[in-house]
């Protein structure tokens, strides 16, 4: 573990927190006993993050209001972000995972990573309190938060919207084109997004691309997606 904590830039007084947001739940599955995993630490994690990012984000981005801010740290803390930085301090090669998750890629798997980066950060917090985990976010997210003072970070709408989607159910959302108006040289295409007959959202583009693109920030800019969301995640837990 010393090489991972010199990775992350903490080390541990209490190296069992860092063991533990390290155990991935199948070890306990596989076992077929009780056995302690990083899922708490994880719901912890969470909230670690998005607190520190608020507060690196409210002293850097001293123009943006609350809506440029609320979206950078979405963006910031999204699934694939996070898995792209525990893959770059080699965090899979860490966990502690059954072998029939590690047989089906687990160690790579973006949920996975991102879970167990969250638990790291909670892990963090318990161990030393919250200037280290303040600390830590700064030194995790350091590159993009550069990246964010040259102008706003790329966007991936439809991507957003697929994996908020599939946290709670394998069908994808569905994306049709409607409508397309004026010359070859000067089309406009009217997408819409529905997932499971329920219509998300809609919109224009000159490609049909650009029209699925703005359907899909539509679907998550609607208040509707959030309830959609949480009845299948009600239904996912019966």
């Amino acid at each position: 573990m010393s090489a991972l904590e010199q990775v992350i830039g903490h080390t541990f007084r209490n190296p069992a927190l860092l063991q533990l947001a390290l155990t991935h739940g199948s070890v306990g599955y596989e076992n077929q006993r009780p056995q302690a995993d990083n899922q708490r630490l994880e719901f912890l994690g969470d909230a670690v993050l998005q607190l520190a990012l608020s507060h690196l984000l409210y002293t850097q981005q001293e123009e943006a209001d609350e809506g440029v801010l609320t979206k950078a740290r979405a963006q910031l803390v999204s699934t694939k972000a996070l898995a792209r930085q525990a893959r770059q301090m080699s965090l899979g090669a860490f966990l502690i995972m059954g072998r029939g998750e590690e047989a089906n890629g687990g160690r790579d798997r973006d949920s996975a990573l991102a879970d167990a980066l969250e638990a790291v950060a909670g892990a963090i917090y318990l161990d030393a309190g919250s200037e280290a985990a303040l600390a830590f976010a700064t030194h995790l997210f350091s590159t993009d938060l550069l990246a964010l003072e040259r102008g706003p970070l790329e966007r991936n709408p439809k991507g957003d919207l697929q994996e908020q989607i599939q946290a709670v159910s394998p069908i994808p959302p569905q994306y049709l084109i409607i409508s397309e108006e004026g010359p070859d040289h000067s089309k406009s295409f009217l997408s819409t997004v529905s997932w499971k007959g329920t219509l998300l959202g809609q919109g224009t583009g000159r490609s049909k691309k650009e029209a699925e693109t703005r359907a899909a920030q539509a679907a998550l800019d609607n208040p509707v997606l959030a309830e959609v969301l949480r009845t299948a995640c009600e239904r996912l837990s019966e």
